[in-house]
């Protein structure tokens, strides 16, 4: 018997021993892909020097990773509902180790950014290749403190892309960096190949058939549009938090966060990597401490929607106080805004819940398509604000500030539109 058939009898769910190790596996890709998301926020100082970078290109660069990752994921939806998480995580992560190869050899800003939107696509079904199973293999406790230990994951990965990249850097230089990303992403594929159950559509009766259990019955996702998803008020409900507050919170954590501890706290490069790798260890702690808590909180009547009302004002009011602290902010702000915001970490399996099992490729696609365009705009359009006002004369301090101040106008009015709409996953 392989792995993949150690399913637990008359379900599609895994034994707690096979589900351990399908979690590694996909945790392993999703390591890789927050290590690769969050570097050019320790590489800033020396990708700028390399190329004459202004704000607005770090920013275009630091987002084309998201503008790549967005641009799939309608179709990985429907790919991974049709051809399972395994086959399409793997073609995926293909891409991946190609941008990686890719970005050591650029000579200019454009193949640099090419590079980073090619590595962005070939990154972006690593969460969702993996929910997508989660969502059939795990029940619903398990699959909430799946999906936090997925984000610890990533900021352990976020955590590999700060002091240890620093300490590599006059060993290496930046380039091998990404020899030995794409030669771990090449590692994560064959575990992912080794341990991941298959699933397949049965066109015959129209339904899909998994190997680590019996078919479920429901209707084949051929042909299967978004509509359901775009009309769904939850969904509507939650993008807007998705796109700024969420999306927001990545921006800063892998890029803004640290170009504000060294141009506006005054951080050299090296204590600028030592507070983002403070930040992250934070986030790891975070989402470590979600998903030991979710199950408790969710028996005593703490949905995710209470969760959400309740934690985002906090993220707000810390995100008005870093910004008017200005040169006072450092890591430990950034630390804090970043872990009261990750409250929003647990929607995405609340989207997953709130569609039936078929659905669930394309909602949690759709789902990380409005976080990762939200990424890439507030990203760059935090650079652009930045250079704005420096050309109309503010300092570099007030530049910062007025832009982050713009950032905090949409959060707000985007937690205003989530207490306004009234609709329950």
């Amino acid at each position: 018997m392989t792995l993949a058939e150690n399913a637990l009898p008359g379900t599609g769910r895994l034994d707690s021993k096979t589900g351990v190790i399908v979690f590694l596996a996909f945790a392993a890709a999703y390591f890789c892909s927050a290590l690769v998301r969050a570097i050019t926020a320790t590489l800033s100082p020396v990708l700028t020097q390399d190329f004459s970078l202004h704000a607005r290109d770090l920013g275009l660069l630091a987002g084309g990773y998201f503008l790549g990752f967005a641009a799939t994921q309608l179709p990985l939806g429907s790919w991974l509902d049709r051809h399972g998480p395994k086959r399409v995580i793997l073609y995926f992560l293909s891409l991946a180790v190609l941008g990686c190869l890719a970005f050591s050899m650029a000579s200019s800003f454009a193949w640099l950014l090419a590079a980073r939107v090619l590595v962005g696509m070939g990154v972006s079904a690593c969460l969702m290749a993996a929910l997508t199973g989660y969502r059939r293999w795990f029940d619903a406790a398990m699959l909430l403190r799946a999906n936090s230990w997925m984000l610890m994951t990533g900021s352990l990965g976020m955590l590999a892309s700060t002091l240890p990249v620093q300490w590599l850097m006059p060993l290496t230089g930046w380039r091998p960096l990404f020899w030995i990303l794409a030669a771990m992403i090449l590692l994560s594929m064959a575990a992912i190949a080794w341990v991941v159950p298959s699933w397949r559509l049965n066109s015959s009766v129209g339904t899909i058939e998994c190997s680590a259990g019996p078919p479920e019955a429901s209707s084949a996702p051929s042909g299967a549009s978004y509509a359901p998803i775009w009309r769904s008020r939850y969904f509507r409900k939650m993008a807007p938090l998705a796109f700024f507050n969420y999306g927001g919170l990545v921006a800063l954590q892998t890029l803004w966060a640290g170009p504000w501890m060294v141009k506006v706290a005054g951080y050299t490069p090296l204590e600028a990597a030592t507070g983002l790798f403070y930040i992250n260890a934070a986030m790891l702690v975070t989402f470590w401490s979600w998903g030991m808590l979710n199950p408790w909180l969710a028996q005593r009547g703490w949905s995710v929607n209470r969760l959400i009302g309740w934690g985002v004002p906090f993220s707000l009011v810390l995100l008005v106080f870093n910004i008017l602290a200005g040169a006072s902010t450092g890591w430990l702000g950034w630390a804090l805004f970043c872990m009261t915001s990750s409250v929003m970490g647990l929607a995405q399996p609340a989207i997953g819940m709130a569609f039936r099992a078929s659905l669930a490729g394309r909602a949690l696609s759709a789902y990380n398509l409005v976080i990762f365009v939200g990424v890439f705009v507030v990203q760059w359009g935090i650079g652009l604000l930045i250079d704005a006002f420096a050309a109309m004369g503010l300092a570099q301090l007030a530049s910062f500030q007025a832009a982050m101040a713009v950032f905090l106008c949409c959060c707000i009015a985007s937690y205003g539109y989530f207490l306004s709409v009234k609709a329950d996953n």
